[in-house]
């Protein structure tokens, strides 16, 4: 809208040499990218958890179902407003230009923000705390310090005083215990050398108020339990990475749409950019399915509350999106061998006999599969981590793929220089008749597998999730406050020794 932001209008089609943009014009550009980037990174990564702490309830035994359904329709949401951007808002930018195409979306986010803050007052909101990042390097520091140090008891004869126990965990007595027993999570026992960072050094390092003298020198239980959540759930998030690496084929697919015919009627064809919109259409039919029809039978059949576990989601994503490279492999074949056949072999933009709704599957097979995944991981992520760290749960999927992006761009440019090699054509050559788009998408259908059964195996060494042992907790007819008072006598015992001790004792 401003001319001077930019270099004037020149038609390279005739010929006429074009004015390069000056420095200040490209800062301007930049700095609307470097904008939209903050504001995504804000939005993304804390309006899914912000969300769920609006309905998240401890004490509501349907919380879990409240928290599923939310995760699947704020995708649904997205998702949806994906298929507006590509379509509408692409028709609006095609049709009455970038000034109005661009102003659509500065109106829509006016409003997404005016809505926000008017609606402020009645949000929930968490309270800001120290950095987490903070903590972890706090956490690090003072274990290597305390490397060298044995554990000063026994976990058989625990003795705590009252300010060690306020300081430690706020006066949770029973989180304390856990911490230091041998009946604690694997989590503890996997990582116990962090444990030391919870080691006491000098008793005046602690007051008789339970405030610590050096932060530097000793750390809570949930400090070192946070750093522990998030180391243990990162090979479960690193299994993610391959399905970001799948839906990241793009202009592969783009390729195959545009060479083969894509009629559906005698007048009138789908565009080749158009056919992304079934992955799209894949994952909000399955949503819809899944919310509406799956969830509510079989609850009715079982008589009670059902829902799929989030590892279980996050695997049947996996097997879809290899499913998705296996039929995209199986239809390049035929299609590649019947454009040979049609004389088209060195006539990428030859258009073969075949019709382009083959390809429909394996958009619908990548949308499905990237519903399932995303939601399923946004949801266990946000279950497993404390609640403190619900931003950067939300923020582990995004970032996940993120490297899945570069990951491909890896794997693509792998491939490409260890298959040309010694003048052979490319398997990702530009003429996709002459390469091998099926032996590419093969591969990654291999690549896939592998990492399905890695997925496996990083399920079963991470054991049940958080809501799983409610779940058994419940079925048991057991609610959460008698467990705790189960364990805090089982462990009171041992801890004591079987001695009383006084209050000045300790506890």
């Amino acid at each position: 809208m401003i001319p001077q932001a930019r270099p004037p209008y020149c038609n390279q089609l005739d010929g006429e040499s074009c004015k390069h943009p000056t420095g200040s014009q490209y800062a301007i550009l930049l700095s609307s990218f470097m904008l939209i980037s903050i504001g995504a990174g804000g939005i993304r990564s804390c309006s899914l958890a912000f969300g769920a702490d609006q309905l998240g309830q401890i004490n509501n035994p349907n919380n879990k179902r409240v928290l599923e359904k939310y995760f699947s329709w704020y995708y649904t949401s997205i998702v949806v407003s994906l298929l507006i951007a590509f379509s509408v808002i692409v028709y609006i930018q095609d049709k009455a230009g970038w000034k109005v195409g661009f102003l659509v979306p500065v109106i829509l986010m006016f409003l997404s923000a005016l809505s926000f803050f008017v609606a402020s007052p009645l949000y929930i909101k968490q309270k800001a705390d120290m950095s987490l990042l903070t903590n972890f390097a706090r956490v690090i520091v003072v274990c290597i310090k305390n490397r060298n140090i044995a554990f000063p008891f026994e976990e058989s004869n625990l003795s705590f005083s009252e300010a060690e126990i306020k300081f430690f965990c706020g006066g949770n007595i029973l989180q304390l215990l856990h911490f230091w027993s041998d009946e604690n999570a694997v989590i503890s026992f996997l990582f116990r050398f962090l444990n030391k960072a919870c080691i006491i050094r000098n008793p005046d390092d602690i007051t008789p108020e339970g405030v610590v003298s050096n932060t530097w020198s000793l750390c809570t239980v949930e400090q070192v339990e946070a750093l522990k959540v998030l180391i243990r759930v990162m090979p479960l998030w690193s299994s993610s990475i391959m399905i970001s690496v799948n839906l990241s084929q793009g202009t592969f697919q783009l390729l195959q749409a545009g060479s083969m015919n894509r009629h559906i009627t005698p007048g009138f064809q789908l565009p080749a950019g158009s056919f992304t919109m079934f992955a799209i259409i894949g994952a909000i039919v399955w949503l819809v399915l899944y919310d509406r029809i799956i969830i509510p039978l079989a609850s009715k059949i079982r008589g009670k509350p059902f829902s799929v576990g989030v590892k279980v989601r996050m695997g049947a994503g996996l097997f879809c999106s290899f499913l998705g490279m296996v039929v995209a492999a199986i239809v390049e074949h035929f299609r590649r061998r019947k454009a040979i056949e049609s004389g088209y072999y060195n006539n990428p933009a030859g258009v073969v006999n075949m019709s382009a709704m083959w390809l429909v599957p394996q958009h619908v097979l990548i949308g499905v599969a990237e519903a399932l995944n995303v939601i399923a991981s946004n949801e266990f992520f946000y279950s497993e981590l404390p609640k403190r760290m619900a931003s950067i749960a939300v923020a582990l999927s995004g970032l996940g793929m993120g490297v899945g992006s570069l990951l491909a761009s890896l794997i693509l440019s792998t491939v490409n220089n260890v298959t040309k090699s010694g003048g052979k054509e490319s398997w990702i050559s530009s003429n996709i008749n002459t390469g091998h788009y099926e032996s590419y998408y093969w591969l990654l259908a291999v690549l896939s597998s592998v990492n399905l059964l890695y997925f496996v195996l990083c399920c079963w060494a991470y054991g049940p999730c958080a809501d799983q042992g409610l779940s058994k907790l419940q079925d048991g007819g057991k609610d959460d406050k008698d467990l705790k008072e189960e364990e805090l006598h089982k462990l009171g015992n041992g801890v004591t020794n079987g001695e009383e001790k006084s209050e000045e004792d300790g506890v």
